[in-house]
């Protein structure tokens, strides 16, 4: 399950204005000077209900904790869905205002979940048993009966947050595949890793304390083949995490979440 914040709803807010914009200038510039002169303007979509209005006003407002506030709901050329206005971004709620489409995705404000992401999570799953352990520094806590995959960048802030929490996780095997996708010396970091005498260690430290161990790196080591892999599997960012069942979670997952995910799993 992958979670959207009012900060990336915020994000997405101020990256929407100038694409739009620039798609308006760029739609503009291919039609013909007479066809922009004699074009009709639109007309006004109808504005909706008081009651419909109110409901969306308040469910867009209360899923970004009141940092925006909606300046409009109007009705779309399609049955029971709604245009909402914050500005000059528009964002499209079904009449029941619990779902909203955003940059593609279709979110559930009530539940505060990315259906796209999980629907791509299920098409984008695996099958665990291909995965080739051997290229994972590996870490066993407890017993280890349960096992996890984990692709890792030594630079990725959310990553060590992860780790944080994997810390105190019980009984279970972590395979972590070193995948330094996010800055120049993210290959660096993570081939000495490798090369340290105990790789979970040093992993471990590095990610935690920021311990880069103290080597040149040039041991043989598997760094490329991981990219390779990851390439393969269609890993673009980091925390990446496949459960046993073969599914996928992107980013970070908050500890008791995560544990569920892996209870889920099994």
């Amino acid at each position: 399950m992958t979670f959207l914040s009012p900060d990336a709803f915020a994000r997405s807010l101020r990256k929407a204005a100038p694409c739009l914009m620039a798609l308006v200038l760029s739609l503009g510039a291919l039609l013909p000077v007479q066809a922009q002169v004699k074009q009709a303007a639109p007309a006004a979509a109808p504005a909706a209900s008081a009651e419909v209005a109110k409901a969306i006003k308040e469910a867009i407002e209360t899923w970004t904790s009141n940092r925006y506030k909606v300046d409009e709901v109007r009705r779309t050329p399609i049955p029971g869905m709604y245009e909402a206005r914050i500005g000059s971004d528009l964002f499209y709620v079904d009449e029941k205002a619990q779902y909203i489409f955003m940059e593609g995705h279709m979110l559930d404000m009530k539940n505060n979940r990315d259906l796209t992401r999980e629907r791509l999570d299920e098409v984008l799953a695996i099958n665990f048993k291909d995965l080739p352990l051997e290229l994972a520094i590996k870490q066993v806590n407890g017993k280890g009966t349960r096992r996890i995959a984990l692709f890792e960048d030594p630079n990725c802030g959310y990553c060590k947050k992860l780790r944080a929490d994997l810390a105190n996780l019980p009984d279970v095997t972590i395979y972590t595949f070193a995948y330094p996708i996010l800055a120049a010396d993210s290959d660096v970091k993570s081939r000495k890793a490798w090369c340290a005498k105990d790789r979970n260690k040093a992993w471990n430290d590095l990610m935690l304390s920021g311990k880069v161990p103290d080597n040149d790196g040039t041991c043989s080591n598997p760094i490329a083949r991981i990219k390779e892999l990851g390439r393969k599997y269609n890993v673009s960012a980091t925390p990446t995490v496949f459960l046993t069942n073969g599914r996928r979670i992107q980013g970070y997952m908050p500890a008791e979440q995560f544990a569920k995910a892996i209870a889920d799993s099994l």
